[in-house]
């Protein structure tokens, strides 16, 4: 793998923070045990990619996180279709089916950067080490912030609805 940027490692901390916390509040759920290891996985992911050059393992756990956060988003669509809760392009998070399945399409689109980013070759050659991606660089920075944002949204959004 080329060595990582400092903005990608920043981002990779950070969205670290971000799944744990996803991870740690998935307890009171009543399916924790579908969204917990999403979560914690995606977590991991983020946490060694920068840090460990076991591109295999990495890449295992991402692989995983990937398949699992593509099975959850399908299955939170399937019940909003056949349900007909919010719809399939709703932003409404007041409904829970929006917040799952937009955290699963969170942990698919950082499966795919944290894949895309151990998939690059760790040649003897000039030629064959290229620098970091700036695709990447820049999906986790835009990531992150989306990701902030809908945690925030999530976290004290429904504070402020309870206190209401």
């Amino acid at each position: 793998m080329a060595k990582p940027s400092k903005l990608y490692r920043l981002c990779s901390v950070l969205m670290t923070l971000l799944f744990a916390y996803s991870a740690s509040v998935q307890f009171n759920d009543p399916d924790w045990y579908f969204w917990f290891p999403l979560y914690s996985c995606a977590c991991v992911v983020n946490m060694v990619s920068w840090a460990i050059s076991l591109r295999a393992t990495i890449r295992r756990v991402a692989r995983l996180s990937l398949l699992l956060g593509i099975f959850l988003f399908i299955k939170v669509v399937t019940e909003d279709i056949v349900n007909g809760i919010a719809g399939f392009r709703s932003l409404d998070l007041s409904e829970r089916v929006v917040r799952e399945k937009t955290g699963s399409g969170l942990v698919v689109m950082c499966s795919i950067l944290q894949l895309e980013a151990s998939a690059l070759p760790k040649g003897p050659t000039p030629s064959q080490r290229k620098g970091f991606p700036k695709f990447v660089d820049f999906g986790e920075v835009n990531f992150f912030f989306f990701a902030d944002s809908f945690i925030s949204y999530v976290t004290f959004g429904s504070i402020l609805d309870v206190e209401n």
